[in-house]
């Protein structure tokens, strides 16, 4: 065992992580803990764009921004959270700008904006321009930006640590317990300040966008050390990851020009979304993709559709007005403007499934892309312990597996970008201040460390008979299948009585490495173990939820009800099995609930 001592510890080398780690460290001892060398984070995947009303192309401005976002959110969201995300965008972007972020530019030398789903201007309905990219890599060009100003800073990297506790003492958290992967050593990490930016857990279900790494370990420790975890229930299904592999097609192909068509050649988003076609929010263009599906219009007959960016002169489908924007304006697409503006994706589309989109359209069909709950905090990242915001000292999270609740029930595109530099460096500031003057509170670091290695040696050493990899690959069709774009009562039942097998089953398996170097085989199957708990509680909460709202589609119940469950699910495991759900009121400050319409 080896111990450290830092002020303020983060857990998660992504941009939520750097941005915090940034402001953190300007003013105390401040380490990062990360599974991956940060820039290999899964903020990197990001590709369309970070939102921000700028105003750089046409008149924009913030209240249109966190009005999109609150109606976006299906009314879930907290608006006063929202309203200071989309107050401080434009701010955190210029300063992105400043630290060296190389973002696209106009020729007039200002940040280029593009269009994205869900964004609109508020007094003609049409989508505006409001995405600040760098080419179709914006998330790239975080990480790489932040990487370096936390360097400059002097920011301490615990590179390729799994954390795998946190030290609570009562309600106060004091340290983290780490699994270095190299060796296999145990890290006790004491802290003053403990933050966790550990992202999502797309690989719950069979096809998704998240990189293999986000397993949801931050959010499932908290869930066993009595922490809740809030609105599990609304995970987003981008509408657009190329078929059968998920890996995202993002949304600024739509905001380009590019087209959704069936398997009959139809241009098919006029039919749910009549004003803003393509670039409605992202529930609603997964669900009209699956409807489309459904009613036998695949391609080929399978379960994909097409996405095409196609010049107009080469794709037969197109109709003269197929040949414009949302806007009405004339398409400007030609191959050269595909290959510079979606370069990536491009190279994606050539690379994973053999289409040129300069000259074919790309199979694409929804993937199980972003966590709108997790970890509940306050507008200074500050983790919340129960239903009635009482604070749990020592402990903050951002990004993807935080809840501040800025997406509510379904997050907008470019809105996770911004989220995570946001809600970052509002973190690193609060933290920085909090603990200022604050002496190390005692911790029992031999006792932290032998609790994991009495569990990391059970999983190493169990006789047991069941896989990790077929439990894993059971639990991900059976969410798949039961918990996905649409949901009902017996579907999700059944899915909460199987997940509770296969955590009894999970008991009772074996890994193959017995060894300490680069175990890869023991961290996937104490992975495991967090995506089974995330799973379970994202079905329990979902059955409980009989309404429709954002990405949580009830057949049964197809209506919003705002009467019953204009409200946040907070859910609690109180041992292996049982999940105890409580509520708590959403915060409106201007934007009453109202339907909605694109």
């Amino acid at each position: 065992m080896k111990i450290h001592r830092h002020d303020v510890v983060i857990v998660g080398g992504g941009g939520a992580g750097l941005m915090a780690a940034l402001y953190a460290g300007k003013e105390v001892d401040t380490a990062v803990i990360s599974k991956l060398y940060p820039t290999r984070s899964h903020t990197g995947a990001a590709q369309g764009g970070i939102g921000a009303a700028l105003g750089n192309l046409e008149n924009d401005s913030w209240e249109w921004h966190a009005f999109d976002t609150v109606k976006g959110s299906d009314y879930l969201a907290d608006q006063d959270a929202v309203e200071t995300m989309c107050k401080e965008a434009v701010d955190v972007v210029f300063e992105l700008e400043h630290m060296g972020l190389p973002f696209d530019r106009t020729p007039e030398g200002k940040i280029s904006q593009r269009r994205f789903g869900g964004h609109t201007n508020n007094e003609t309905k049409q989508p505006v321009l409001r995405a600040c990219n760098a080419a179709d890599r914006t998330g790239h060009m975080i990480l790489q930006t932040l990487y370096q100003q936390c360097i400059k800073h002097n920011v301490n990297f615990f590179d390729e640590f799994q954390m795998v506790d946190l030290i609570m003492e009562g309600a106060e958290c004091r340290g983290v317990v780490a699994y270095e992967i190299a060796g296999g050593e145990i890290h006790v990490f004491h802290a003053k300040a403990v933050m966790l930016a550990i992202g999502g857990w797309g690989p719950v279900w069979n096809i998704t966008s998240n990189a293999h790494t986000l397993t949801g370990d931050g959010a499932a420790v908290t869930l066993r050390h009595g922490l809740p975890l809030q609105d599990m229930e609304f995970f987003q299904f981008h509408p657009t990851g190329l078929a059968k592999l998920g890996i995202l097609i993002t949304e600024a192909v739509r905001g380009e020009g590019g087209v959704l068509i069936n398997g009959k050649g139809e241009r098919f988003m006029p039919k749910y979304a009549p004003t803003v076609k393509e670039l409605a929010s992202r529930d609603v263009v997964s669900r009209a993709i699956y409807l489309e599906v459904r009613a036998g219009n695949g391609v080929d007959g399978k379960d994909y559709v097409h996405l095409d960016i196609t010049p107009p002169v080469v794709n037969k489908f197109f109709k003269e007005d197929d040949s414009r924007t949302p806007n009405g304006e004339l398409r400007h697409i030609d191959a050269e403007f595909v290959q510079t503006k979606l370069e990536d994706i491009t190279d994606f589309c050539k690379t994973y499934v053999g289409v040129d989109p300069t000259i074919q359209p790309i199979p694409v069909q929804p993937t199980a892309h972003y966590a709108m709950g997790g970890i509940p905090t306050d507008i200074d990242t500050r983790v919340y312990a129960s239903e009635n915001n009482e604070v749990a000292a020592g402990l903050y999270a951002a990004g993807e597996c935080a809840c501040v609740s800025v997406h509510g029930g379904n997050r907008l595109g470019t809105n996770s970008l911004l989220d995570i530099v946001v809600f970052g460096r509002r973190g690193g500031k609060t933290m920085a201040q909090d603990v200022k003057g604050k002496d190390f509170a005692p911790i029992d670091a031999e006792k932290a460390a032998a609790a994991v290695v009495t569990r990391f040696e059970a999983l190493r050493n169990s006789a047991g008979t069941e896989s990790v990899s077929a439990i894993k690959e059971e639990m991900q069709l059976l969410m798949t299948d039961k918990v996905s774009v649409f949901r009902e009562k017996a579907g999700i039942a059944a899915a909460v009585k199987q997940l509770r097998d296969l955590k009894r089953r999970y008991r009772n398996i074996k890994i193959e490495d017995k060894g300490k170097l680069f175990n890869t085989d023991l961290l996937e199957a104490w992975q495991l173990g967090n995506l089974l708990d995330l799973a379970l509680v994202t079905a329990e909460s979902a059955l409980a939820r009989q309404e429709s709202r954002g990405a949580h589609a009830r057949e049964d119940f197809k209506k919003r009800d705002d009467q019953n469950w204009l409200k946040h699910t907070l859910a609690y495991k109180d041992d292996e099995d049982h999940v105890t759900l409580k509520y708590k009121p959403v915060t409106i400050t201007g934007y009453q609930p109202k339907e909605r319409v694109y």
